[in-house]
């Protein structure tokens, strides 16, 4: 048996209208999905980013409870071509880029921070795929 994908990823924020303008309007992900006070979804490739509230889905009474507080980490993957736009992109938007990487010379990527300090990298792709 194999596992083709990571499905969804979720991350805990404290104020989703804040969250779902960042990743709606900065970032361009398609809004799925939202619950006022909950959580708000959005699609991410062929993946899906799930935002929610750690305060409402800790007390969770039909579906096991999950929550998490802190900076936590994802990397988006784009193609080698669109890398550079992605950087104007998030510069014209005025969020510092805090770091760019080289990997085994060869795939590039940055790092910004989103409206909740969570640490989010842009990633060429094909950069796990040797």
């Amino acid at each position: 048996m194999e596992i083709k994908q990571v499905k969804e990823t979720c991350i805990y924020v404290q104020d989703l209208e804040r969250t779902k303008n960042f990743y709606s309007q900065v970032l361009e992900f398609p809004l799925i999905g939202s619950r006022p006070g909950r959580h708000v979804f959005f699609r991410a490739g062929t993946s899906v980013l799930l935002c929610f509230n750690p305060e409402a889905t800790k007390k969770e009474d039909t579906l096991p409870a999950h929550y998490a507080y802190g900076p936590q980490h994802l990397a988006f993957e784009v193609t080698s071509e669109d890398y550079v736009s992605w950087k104007e992109k998030i510069q014209k938007h005025n969020i510092p880029i805090i770091h760019e990487q080289i990997w085994g010379d060869k795939y590039y990527s940055f790092y910004f921070h989103d409206p909740d300090g969570h640490l989010l990298e842009i990633v060429e792709a094909g950069m796990w795929d040797d």
